[in-house]
């Protein structure tokens, strides 16, 4: 991936703009590399500073692979 913007990502439309609305733009690096293997459904461990972005990388990822018309565990 060359660019660092969220809405390069293969995320829905309604994604895109919370993550926009939470102040979401550009990804940190640890986002940048993770993300998009997360949202390919590839398993990963990943290491980092506090503070650089796992969280949400690990959020984004679930979020997304989430049924909301399945009501169990999913995540």
């Amino acid at each position: 991936m060359t660019t660092s913007l969220f809405n390069n990502l293969k995320l829905p439309p309604a994604a895109l703009s919370n993550l926009a609305q939470m102040g979401y733009e550009q990804m940190t690096p640890i986002q940048q590399q993770s993300l998009p293997l997360v949202l390919s459904g590839r398993d990963l461990i990943a290491q980092a500073q506090t503070g650089s972005g796992k969280t949400a990388a690990f959020g984004i990822g679930m979020l997304e692979k989430l049924n909301p018309r399945l009501f169990a565990v999913q995540g």
